[in-house]
């Protein structure tokens, strides 16, 4: 008798559907079952307010969670930046693939990037991390620019882009990767990668969770195939960052934690892992901004004590005051 396909939870937007599209080829490879994929509405995909509003990006991930453990689903597929640090008691994340380039990208006028950008000018993004970071770029750098409240899918942020209403946009390179078709999304318009030493991305911001049940010992074990070990390990330093902060997934605070390797070209050593932090206001008046450097974690509690070394860093250097409401 054949076994049946197994259910992917996924949201319904393009970019969801594109990432949890990828994760079930990939499960189809390591475990030789079919996928089928099952598009669920979130509360976040229908609501127009602002994500800081609505309880920030973890309102895209209940309806998925809910999906799981009334059964309709055996797994699901989250951003990794979207989840709540708190790890649910009935669900556990089988699988972290290997992440994706986990940078910011400003998209722009033709021959436009962020230092060229004209007085005054508009650039759309929703999240008070990037906000936070692009006002203190542009005080540092005598620019004169507005952060603009804005939601929506890849196209239609784009679309302001296109049609002259901002004169910019800032989006996740991982999204722009995953869905494709970027040469046909943004022809004439500009691309731009903002370097990590002036804009940190999220916790988590490229990578993928694959989460499950605890209770399905099979599945968890056949999804351990996805896992990436060094994507884990960084992803939990930056996540345990942010709880140790005591903040939400919408908070100003950007963190990311990257391999640092001995020598050049192949054949080359990884030694450390440096964790890097930032929590500002949103106007860019003030930014803590400190990292650390390790060895390698080689469990989940090295990893999160890396990231908890240094909140308390930051929350020494005052960092508690600029998050606005902490998320308790």
């Amino acid at each position: 008798m054949t076994e049946r396909a197994l259910r992917l939870g996924t949201r319904r937007s393009k970019l969801a559907m594109a990432q949890s599209g990828h994760v079930a080829e990939a499960v189809r490879q390591a475990t030789g079952r079919s996928v089928e994929l099952v598009e669920i509405t979130t509360y976040g995909d229908t609501s127009r307010e602002h994500l800081a509003q609505i309880g920030g990006t973890g309102v895209f991930v209940a309806a998925l969670r809910d999906a799981l453990l009334d059964g309709e689903v055996d797994f699901a597929v989250h951003s990794l930046k979207d989840l709540p640090t708190a790890q649910h008691p009935e669900l556990v994340l089988a699988a972290i693939p290997k992440r994706e380039d986990p940078r910011d990208v400003l998209i722009a006028g033709e021959g436009l990037s962020l230092d060229r950008l004209p007085a005054g000018a508009r650039v759309g993004t929703g999240s008070p991390r990037r906000m936070a970071q692009l006002h203190a770029y542009a005080r540092s750098h005598g620019l004169d620019l507005t952060c603009v409240p804005i939601r929506g899918n890849v196209d239609t942020r784009v679309g302001y882009v296109r049609k002259g209403e901002l004169d910019a946009v800032v989006l996740a390179a991982a999204g722009l990767n995953r869905i494709g078709g970027t040469e046909e999304l943004l022809g004439g318009l500009s691309a731009e990668h903002l370097p990590v030493d002036s804009v940190l991305p999220a916790p988590g911001q490229g990578a993928l969770a694959v989460e499950c049940l605890a209770s399905n010992s099979d599945l968890v074990a056949a999804l351990a195939a996805l896992d990436d070990p060094q994507t884990r390990a960084a992803v939990t330093a930056e996540r345990s960052l942010l709880a140790a902060l005591e903040a939400g997934c919408s908070a100003p605070v950007g963190a990311l934690a990257d391999i640092l390797a001995d020598g050049p070209g192949h054949g080359q050593v990884v030694t450390e892992m440096r964790l890097r932090g930032v929590v500002g206001t949103t106007d860019g008046s003030t930014l803590v901004q400190l990292s650390t450097t390790g060895p390698v974690p080689t469990s989940y509690d090295e990893a999160a004590a890396l990231g908890r070394e240094l909140a308390a860093e930051m929350l020494a250097k005052g960092a508690a005051g600029l998050m606005g409401e902490r998320a308790l």
